[in-house]
């Protein structure tokens, strides 16, 4: 395979997750009407689908460090397909939520081993401006995906949302059976061993700090995603088409701010872009907090700068937790995502609670999580140094 199409494959499998919820999450309200449910607990396809997906991602990476990338990659996209086809048949919201969970199980295998195979074939700085790349073209489905979802709701029924999933990850399987085998060098262990593979990891104190500390930056992009359709169709009473074009600029700014990390590397460094992006969400933050224009523009807006600096700073910021690994890349890609998943679940169950204002609870989260970032980033290298002086 190419290295053009191998790109391709890589952010199409790291799509997975925006294509398993952004193209679903203009049918919530609706289903919200169908099912006769609140929307609480209907949001709880969204909340378990990432629990799901968080707890089989904890497999995938070891296992594809024993038995190889391609055959996890097979065995998971052919349960996600599975698993969509099923949520097409699902008729009340606790049989979504039991088919979601399946369909999550299956697109885990899909963006962390494609974290995995990145770091099989590129190394350093190669992986970091790969990754960017992947960024750019992985951002095209949450832009794309909403909208597609509510042309679907438009034109057929919300369970063709479901089908179109399948033939997509359809398309995705056939690629990973014409791709050949990454994972050079299979390594050998029992589920004891597995297991201390993760210990090691949760002791390694630089990757796992860097791990939870890059993760926070996902609060407020999650909370948007878990709370944008009720907040744009039920409380401004806009269409599900025109929802799928507000939340389209919001992942077209994901998508700018990677296509801008790719370009940025070499002139000014990973260091100081993920400075500029940790600051640029404490700044969306505080202008959503202020409401400086009337909705729905005092949404869109600043969150469109705060996803801008989300797809600024992620690829670096990835590959800072990655370079403190030598081995068992596998495990610690699944880690990584892990936190960053379980996180956003949190996330998305906390904006799903009757909140009198979700738009200033998103603006909470992006100060907080921006503020955050921002005051550990810049104070690392000072007590770098102080332990230096100190030795």
């Amino acid at each position: 395979m190419n290295k053009t199409r191998m790109l391709l494959l890589l952010a199409l499998l790291s799509a997975f997750p925006p294509l398993s919820t952004d193209m679903y999450l203009p049918a919530i309200p609706l289903l919200v009407k169908i099912w006769q449910q609140p929307l609480a607990l209907v949001n709880l396809t969204l909340v378990f689908f990432f629990i799901s997906y968080c707890f089989f991602l904890l497999f995938y990476g070891p296992l594809s460090d024993r038995y190889g990338r391609r055959p996890l990659l097979l065995a998971g996209i052919g349960l996600f397909i599975l698993a969509s086809l099923l949520c097409a048949l699902a008729g009340s919201v606790i049989s979504m939520i039991v088919f979601r969970v399946l369909q999550a199980a299956g697109a885990a295998s899909a963006a962390t081993l494609a974290l995995a195979i990145s770091k099989d074939i590129y190394d350093g700085r190669d992986r970091e401006r790969i990754l960017a790349y992947i960024g750019v073209i992985m951002a095209l489905a949450p832009m794309l995906a909403p909208v597609f979802g509510g042309w679907i709701l438009t034109w057929f029924s919300w369970r063709w949302i479901f089908v179109s999933q399948a033939t997509v990850a359809m398309i995705a399987w056939l690629g990973v059976w014409r791709m050949p085998e990454t994972l050079k060098k299979p390594q050998t262990m029992s589920a004891l061993q597995t297991a201390g593979i993760y210990l090691g990891l949760f002791h390694n104190r630089r990757y796992l700090g860097y791990a939870l500390l890059v993760s926070v930056i996902v609060l407020p992009h999650f909370a948007f995603i878990g709370g944008s359709a009720h907040i744009y169709i039920t409380r401004m009473g806009l269409s599900e088409q025109t929802f799928g074009y507000f939340f389209a600029l919001n992942a077209a700014a994901i998508m700018a701010g990677s296509l801008a990390c790719s370009r940025l590397l070499d002139l000014i460094g990973s260091r100081r872009l993920m400075t500029v992006g940790f600051a640029g969400v404490l700044i969306g933050g505080l202008l959503m907090l202020v409401r400086w224009v009337p909705d729905p523009w005092g949404l869109a807006l600043p969150m469109t700068m705060i996803s801008f600096c989300f797809g600024l700073s992620r690829p670096p910021s990835n590959n800072l937790v990655l370079e403190q690994v030598d081995r068992h890349a596998g495990a610690a890609s699944s880690l990584l995502i892990f936190i960053y998943f379980m996180l956003g679940a949190f996330a998305m169950w906390l904006i799903s609670l009757d909140w009198p204002d979700k738009i200033q609870m998103i603006g909470l989260l992006g100060t907080g999580a921006g503020g955050v970032l921002l005051g550990v980033w810049l104070l690392l290298p000072r007590i770098g140094r102080r332990r230096m002086v100190e030795t």
